[in-house]
């Protein structure tokens, strides 16, 4: 049965897969009118979540600053409750910094720093006074918690994610929203592989919730899928 709707909006940056798909499908269960972006030409199931005409596709590459512009115009009259960005690559082959190609850095610092910090500088007006942007991080990025320096790439990434979402909240101290950087733990996905910790089912719904008990507590969290803070 649809959810009946909670007359709340959800605008989900990346949600063709993985953890962008199934928190689609999350909210759209809570009852949330949902947008959400899927990359041109990207194999997506967006189109197949049951939403009750709750669901709005849009499509836009982050990495393309005037796609984000383009997308921005056609929200103009739009007013958000959350916006959540969702973001994540990593080298093929876990390489360290020092045996990674330029371009391959490149590509993932670009992905998952960069374009995220540049999609909500670009799109923060459409979140309503008081609501929330959400940023999809890693335990990965805490620094203080990197014993083994495995997928330090990928590390990095989210680590210079946090520190531009740390500036960010600094920049925007005067505007009273939730800003919370959201590590969803080790989950079996495309990315994640089939070794992973966590089912979906066991991550995304306990996101979701600890998203929605911080909503209206302004300020900048980074906390994992069950609530609990992450160390810088």
């Amino acid at each position: 049965m649809p959810a009946h709707s909670s007359g709340k909006k959800l605008l989900l940056i990346g949600a063709s897969r993985g953890l962008g798909l199934a928190l689609a499908e999350e909210y759209l269960k809570r009852g949330w009118e949902v947008v959400a972006t899927e990359r041109v030409g990207d194999p997506s199931r967006l189109h197949d979540l049951t939403h009750d005409g709750r669901l709005e596709v849009e499509h836009v590459d982050i990495n393309h600053p005037d796609q984000v512009d383009a997308l921005r115009m056609r929200l103009a009259t739009s007013q958000f409750d959350m916006l959540f960005v969702n973001a994540g690559v990593t080298t093929p082959n876990h390489e360290t910094a020092a045996e990674v190609s330029t371009e391959e850095f490149v590509r993932v610092m670009v992905t998952n720093a960069l374009s995220p910090v540049r999609v909500i500088e670009t799109l923060q007006d459409v979140v309503r006074p008081g609501g929330t942007i959400g940023i999809m991080s890693s335990g990965r990025g805490s620094i203080t918690n990197n014993e083994n320096g495995h997928e330090d790439v990928y590390r990095g990434s989210k680590a210079a994610l946090n520190m531009f979402v740390r500036s960010f909240a600094a920049r925007h101290a005067d505007i009273p929203r939730t800003l919370l950087l959201m590590a969803p733990g080790w989950v079996r996905t495309d990315m994640g592989g089939p070794e992973a910790r966590l089912s979906i089912e066991e991550s995304i719904p306990n996101l979701a919730d600890t998203m929605d008990a911080h909503a209206g507590n302004p300020g900048l969290r980074y906390l994992d899928y069950l609530g609990r803070q992450v160390p810088w």
